[in-house]
């Protein structure tokens, strides 16, 4: 069973960059998303939305395999009994992106669980989705919703207004899964968990990088944007000294389309690996600066950077090597790109399979249910959150071999965050993303 509240329908008087009817185009390449931290993303797509790429992303090959649909989908365990409603907030078609293909996701993932992993605890998960288009005081309203339509748990997919949503359930004490937030009340809060690391693609991987390529200089080409800015400035100084890796912090205006004199300061100071933090344009101009002043050091960016529009504009052989970050392992071929196919090829309709929103949307959803199979007794809220803070360390469903526990121990000062390191993949000759590899994912103590 499912139910589908579209919040902002009421509000469609507010203004929009793109129509909220028709597909949005995506700004995001296949297999790339920048990781962790919400605010910053919601911030990016802002910039792109007013005056970036009008990139349409690039395809996403199909994962082919010689897996059976049995071998992946796993034996028939169909879950019986009375349903157990579970809440999905998704942004829907907001004026900055189209979410519908996350709603399209969480549906047939749920179907997938419910006839192969005996739903939760045995019983059926029955959806309510509600849609914020964007506007947090939809995205309060939805929270409010959830909790009075009774959901023993909700699920939080990409948003720009995560931390609206997610307050009147976390005040309601209704355990709540989601990707990512740097929100500090968010992060501290017992029945919140989150699979992303939220600093792993500004910091953790770029000193990963550093150390791993023997590096002794990170210069941070920053968008001058407060949401950028915050862990760039605030949070990653001490972790880069903590590392024994030097640190600068290069801020630049959005819009600057000639970097050039901005990157003579990186040759000037002695810097061997720089890391890029901006949307496609930004990071255009970035790169190009690098290359125009002789720059022949690492560089590493988040997953923003990479887009159709990057792959024009800057030669293959500059982006060959690059180091980009990546949430989710879409694209290339592999267990979790098999596996995420078969259930939306099975179970779903019209899912695009290069959005990878919608593949965060399955590691979430299913990531849920896996934390959760132990589950015993009655299932409410508390035994729900209890369970999962009892999880053993497992792989994450579709996380592209990315370990998870949620027992408070990963981050001991942001007890929501489940998970230790990140994926991230090389660029090839054509600026395309290679295999992933896992980085930093520690095992966490028990």
């Amino acid at each position: 069973m499912l139910h589908i509240r579209k919040q902002a329908a009421q509000r469609a008087s507010a203004p929009s960059l793109r129509s909220a009817t028709a597909p949005q185009p995506r700004t995001r390449p296949a297999g790339l998303q920048l990781i962790g931290v919400a605010v910053l993303a919601a911030s990016l797509a802002f910039v792109s939305a007013c005056g970036g790429s009008d990139d349409q992303g690039g395809s996403t090959p199909a994962a082919n395999g010689s897996a059976s649909s049995e071998d992946l989908l796993g034996p028939i365990a169909k879950a019986t009994g009375a349903p157990v409603k579970i809440g999905v907030i998704t942004d829907g078609a907001s004026p900055i992106a189209d979410h519908r293909n996350d709603n399209r996701v969480a549906e047939a993932t749920v179907k997938w669980l419910n006839e192969h992993k005996s739903g939760l605890g045995g019983h059926p998960i029955e959806l309510t989705i509600c849609e914020t288009l964007g506007d947090p005081s939809k995205a309060t309203d939805c929270g409010n919703e959830l909790v009075d339509e009774g959901v023993v748990a909700a699920l939080i997919g990409t948003s720009a207004v995560i931390e609206s949503a997610w307050k009147p359930l976390n005040e309601a004490h209704i355990p709540v899964m989601l990707y990512g937030s740097d929100h500090p009340e968010l992060l501290a809060s017992p029945t919140t968990f989150s699979l992303g690391n939220p600093t792993w693609s500004v910091i953790d991987m770029p000193i990963q990088v550093a150390k791993d390529k023997g590096n002794k200089k990170v210069t941070a080409i920053v968008i001058d944007v407060p949401a950028a800015l915050h862990s760039a400035q605030e949070v990653a100084p001490p972790l880069f000294q903590k590392a024994g890796i030097g640190y600068e912090l290069l801020r630049i205006a959005p819009g600057t389309a000639d970097m050039t004199p901005q990157m003579q300061q990186i040759v000037g100071n002695g810097s061997d690996q720089v890391s890029i933090i901006g949307n496609d344009s930004f990071c255009i101009s970035a790169i190009n600066g690098l290359r125009a002043v002789g720059f022949t050091g690492t560089i590493s960016a988040i997953s923003q950077c990479i887009t159709d529009a990057t792959r024009k504009a800057v030669p293959g052989s500059t982006l060959e090597g690059m180091v980009v970050s990546a949430t989710a392992p879409l694209g290339p071929d592999s267990p979790s790109m098999r596996l995420y196919t078969q259930v939306a090829e099975t179970y779903g309709k019209d899912i695009d399979l290069s959005f990878q929103d919608g593949m965060i949307m399955f590691m979430i959803t299913a990531g849920f249910q896996k934390a959760v199979e132990n589950i015993s007794g009655d299932i409410t809220p508390a035994t729900i959150a209890s369970t999962i803070k009892a999880m053993e360390e497992t792989d994450l469903p579709g996380g592209g071999g990315i370990k998870y526990r949620c027992n408070g121990e990963a981050i001991p000062a942001a007890p929501a965050v489940c998970v230790l390191g990140g994926l991230a993949t090389t660029l090839d000759s054509k600026g395309q993303p290679a295999a992933y590899k896992v980085l930093g994912n520690t095992p966490i103590a028990g």
